[in-house]
């Protein structure tokens, strides 16, 4: 059975990998706090245990990757998460990016349409830190309409547009957080809702992010 330590060494290199995503223009202190304490290392397969605190993503089965770091906290901090927001998270993943919400207090609501990392996060026994992240095996394009409406949603799979379901289920005053786009590049939106008939977009940087599907695997 695989033993999770978090060695002086790992926090070291999280202190250097939280120094450097600065560097890069992430501003919000809280949000590199919480990079800085989440062990990145326990969401990775053990063979890449020495370099995971390289800034950049890493194949977890399925066809997914864990997100960068930098991009990890750029959406994030593009959310301006408050205490006890309630987030819906398309594309649970590794969880990496949903214990980030949850370090920040945030109450947050993952969906997850691979049954099998959907599976494996179930066993992971790092969530147990984070009573305030609940998982849902769905499709992402579908949210969680009983749950709704959320201050904040997330998205981390590239959208060929906007999902009009994940925009109902956003609360007026909300944001959403997407990188949409083609294959290849996407643009990150900031969609804030208005009203329940109006929303502002802002437009932010290009990214790469593997692609948002419809229905269950």
């Amino acid at each position: 059975m695989r033993r999770y330590e978090d060695t002086y060494k790992q926090k070291g290199l999280r202190k250097q990998l939280v120094d450097s995503i600065r560097q890069k223009g992430i501003t919000d202190e809280n949000v590199l706090a919480a990079i800085g304490n989440i062990p990145r290392h326990f969401f990775l397969d053990t063979a890449f245990e020495s370099i995971a605190y390289d800034d950049r993503a890493f194949p977890i089965g399925e066809g997914q990757t864990i997100s960068q770091p930098y991009t990890v906290a750029y959406q994030t901090q593009l959310l301006e998460i408050k205490p006890y927001d309630k987030v819906l998270e398309i594309g649970t993943g590794s969880a990496y990016q949903a214990c980030v919400l949850a370090e920040l207090k945030a109450n947050v609501f993952t969906i997850e349409r691979q049954r099998k990392l959907f599976d494996l996060v179930k066993t992971f026994p790092f969530k147990s830190q984070y009573p305030n992240i609940r998982f849902f095996y769905g499709d992402g394009y579908e949210g969680l309409a009983t749950y709704a409406p959320f201050d904040k949603v997330l998205v981390t799979a590239a959208a060929p547009q906007i999902p009009e379901k994940l925009l109902q289920q956003l609360k007026v005053g909300g944001k959403m957080v997407i990188p949409v786009g083609g294959q290849d590049v996407q643009r990150m939106l900031r969609i804030t809702k208005v009203s329940d008939t109006e929303t502002e977009q802002e437009l932010f940087d290009n990214f790469s992010f593997v692609p948002m599907l419809a229905g269950r695997k």
